[in-house]
């Protein structure tokens, strides 16, 4: 799986941390993280809140080209 640079990149831009992004999810940091390295496959559930954060869609911020 490859990094979610996307989503780091998006988070970056509303300078929001790891932890506020987890929060507002309601998610550990530690799921945050594994996401943005590659190593966590989120569910359609939380790819869809993680998406409304940002009011971007799935293929904003998961779809790999």
């Amino acid at each position: 799986m490859a990094k979610n640079l996307r989503l780091k990149a998006e988070r970056a831009k509303k300078d929001m941390s790891q932890q506020q992004l987890a929060d507002a999810v309601n998610v550990t940091r530690q799921t945050i993280s594994a996401i943005e390295r590659g190593d966590y496959n989120p569910t359609i559930n939380l790819c869809r809140e993680i998406c409304k954060e940002f009011n971007l869609t799935l293929n904003d911020l998961f779809w790999e080209e």
